[in-house]
């Protein structure tokens, strides 16, 4: 019987891009595993708990561990999701001990899809082509709160007709951070521009990273600038032929 997988899409990834939420499907259901998405998700509750609206985090928190209490594993196509989840529940539950406890029990089977690809899956070349220069963008909660730097890395070096190569900034904020992209548009801005001017540098016409929020970000920047790059999620290239 095949290890059955559920999906989180996240919020931006089911409003705005559903297609990584596919591809991530299509890239898991190649190396064997069931798949299944349950339709009563709905947010992780970061962008509460980022503001200081704890209650309301809780609350969002709490409906995603009864939607997931029962899976084996949680899939996540964005770092800063997943590290909300594995890192920060805790935090919400100081004097609930059973909710505590169901989290602390949850969240070590919630897993960002390239650490599940490799060290669960133990897969980095899924067959994938992609004819071009890319470079990679290291999200800051993958980075410095999930660790994840090299495995997206050996996962693009793999993928056929792809080269990869590495920004001066690469570990550098992209500026969005939730929120502080509204409350400070223009600080905001400017870290999305030198991001850019990177980008640029290396010479890639596609700039790749796990989390979509980070490339939305980048995107919109890009198309102020009418600059000759476009943004792709991981898995969006791993699934390409």
């Amino acid at each position: 019987m095949a290890t059955r997988v559920s999906l989180f899409v996240t919020c931006i990834v089911d409003q705005m891009f559903p297609k990584v939420g596919l591809a991530m499907a299509d890239i898991l259901e190649r190396l064997g595993y069931e798949v299944d998405f349950r339709e009563e998700q709905t947010c992780c509750g970061q962008p509460a708990f980022n503001s200081g609206y704890r209650n309301e985090a809780r609350q969002v928190a709490e409906h995603f561990i009864r939607t997931f209490r029962d899976a084996e594993f949680v899939v996540v196509p964005s770092g800063s999701c997943t590290s909300m989840i594995t890192h920060h529940f805790y935090d919400l539950f100081p004097k609930d001990t059973d909710m505590r406890d169901e989290a602390e029990y949850l969240t070590p089977r919630v897993w960002e899809f390239s650490r599940f690809l490799t060290e669960v899956a133990k897969a980095e070349d899924l067959g994938a082509r992609f004819d071009g220069v890319v470079t990679y963008h290291d999200s800051c909660h993958a980075l410095r709160e999930l660790h994840v730097k090299e495995g997206p890395r050996r996962l693009l070096r793999k993928v056929k007709g792809l080269e990869l190569r590495e920004m001066a900034v690469a570990e550098e904020c992209c500026g969005f951070g939730g929120t502080f992209s509204i409350k400070f548009p223009e600080v905001s801005g400017g870290m999305a521009g030198t991001k850019i001017d990177s980008i640029l540098a290396t010479g890639a016409s596609t700039v790749v990273s796990i989390d979509s929020s980070c490339l939305m970000q980048l995107q919109t920047s890009i198309d102020r600038r009418k600059a000759p790059l476009r943004t792709m999620h991981l898995a969006e290239v791993l699934a390409s032929r």
